[in-house]
């Protein structure tokens, strides 16, 4: 698809809210792959293409957008963005991560903002509306006709 979005990686242990989330992604018609890794371990090892998601064919692509829940088991927001500056540059160049949360808390919010890898700070639950306007932000040259 021309004008659109290669990969988008969700991360969050909620099932329902990945299956949300995918189908709002999907409706949006601007994406050529969701993948959802169910903690933040999961997700620098899709990043950097090892474990369960080595793949020498390209089968698994680099996201472009990152959408951060801040509690999961394993490895959870915070320890992600942790994980995720120490990466190499050249895997991280070009990912935007928003952190999607359920967090009420001003400090996390607080927190978020005074990282510069997070981009965005956004409440749960996402919506259409929510998702079109994090995309014409951090990808302004994005189609974003959709079906919805």
């Amino acid at each position: 698809m021309e004008n659109t979005l290669n990969c988008i990686l969700l991360v969050d242990d909620d099932l329902a809210t990945n299956f949300i989330n995918k189908k709002i992604i999907q409706k949006a018609n601007i994406i050529e792959h969701v993948q959802v890794a169910l903690n933040g371990r999961e997700a620098i090892d899709y990043i950097c293409n090892k474990g369960k998601f080595e793949s020498d064919n390209g089968k698994y692509p680099k996201p472009q957008l990152i959408l951060l829940d801040i509690n999961m088991p394993v490895m959870d927001g915070w320890e992600f963005i942790e994980a995720y500056q120490n990466l190499d540059e050249a895997i991280k160049n070009n990912i935007v991560i928003v952190m999607l949360s359920s967090s009420f808390n001003p400090a996390d919010k607080a927190k978020a903002e005074s990282i510069a890898e997070i981009s965005e700070f956004r409440q749960k639950p996402m919506t259409k509306d929510a998702l079109l306007e994090i995309i014409r932000t951090h990808f302004p040259n994005t189609v974003t006709q959709s079906v919805f």
